[in-house]
């Protein structure tokens, strides 16, 4: 039988501001980001304590999951832009004699932009000889939809509070190209408001990225102007995330409650899911279906 382990595969963030430059270069393909690019996100990392937690949150997943599979099923973690890189994740299950990998994106709803990048990343760096099986998508997952409601019934909606379901954007020519992306978005929103009996509620979009071209909206600023004509409190909860990181903590928790109070209104959100019981779950399931 051959040795099957478990990777787990994020985007990666730097771990000091003093590598910003390095990993935004990666980040984009090579090309070195401007001052300016450099600047700004420095800052958005400083206003949420100079560094994000993506990296100690992923490896407290993967260390949850190790404890549900066992010593027999090695699981590990690796990132396309910053250390631990994905390359070196599976040469270290390869030296545990590792043959055949379940890779898991630690994003659930599936796009080109996204996903599909991680599961490249993966099949171009395997060892001669390992075998390799990608989870595409769990957007609709019960035990992730139960997940999400969880949190939402924890923070308790309030009377006339309005919910804001939200994932990051995408540019509007990979929609074009038939990205199910949205599709995948709108389906999970759909399920965590009847898990947790949400009746009202909007979806937006975070975090486009800086290039001039179009991203697929409304934008998380944009969806709390047109709203704040009649609602005075949001609640946000980001389904397209699975832990804290900065487009939680800075475009959430900073810029989008600076947004709301601009418009006179109030934001808060749901806690991510990070360790959620029911998340780790839903990642024992994923692999064991597939062992």
């Amino acid at each position: 039988m051959p040795l099957t382990g478990v990777l787990l595969m994020a985007h990666g963030t730097p771990s000091s501001t003093d590598e910003m430059p390095a990993y935004l270069t990666l980040v984009r393909g090579g090309r070195a980001p401007s001052p300016e690019l450099v600047a700004e996100m420095r800052h958005n990392y400083e206003a949420i304590g100079g560094r994000s937690p993506l990296t100690t949150i992923t490896e407290a997943q993967a260390e949850a999951l190790r404890a549900r599979l066992g010593a027999a099923v090695p699981v590990s973690v690796g990132m396309r832009n910053w250390s631990p890189f994905i390359k070196d994740a599976l040469a270290g299950l390869a030296a545990q004699g590792v043959t055949r990998v379940i890779g898991v994106p630690m994003a659930p709803q599936f796009s080109a932009l996204s996903v599909q990048k991680y599961i490249d990343a993966a099949t171009a760096a395997l060892p001669d000889g390992m075998g390799f099986e990608a989870v595409a998508s769990y957007h609709a997952h019960p035990l992730l939809l139960d997940a999400f409601a969880e949190r939402v019934r924890a923070a308790q909606p309030q009377p006339g509070e309005l919910v804001v379901f939200t994932a990051h954007s995408l540019p509007k020519r990979v929609i074009a190209l038939g990205d199910p992306y949205p599709d995948e978005v709108a389906a999970t929103a759909r399920g965590v408001a009847e898990r947790a009996g949400v009746t009202r509620y909007t979806q937006a979009y975070q975090s486009a990225g800086r290039t001039p071209e179009p991203w697929i909206g409304p934008d998380l600023g944009q969806a709390l102007d047109e709203w704040s004509a009649t609602v005075r409190r949001f609640l946000v909860v980001p389904i397209g995330f699975v832990c804290d990181h900065t487009e939680i903590l800075f475009d959430i928790d900073v810029q989008g409650a600076q947004t709301a109070r601009e418009f006179a209104t109030s934001l808060r959100r749901t806690e991510s899911l990070n360790t959620s019981p029911l998340f780790i779950d839903m990642l024992e399931e994923l692999v064991r279906a597939r062992l």
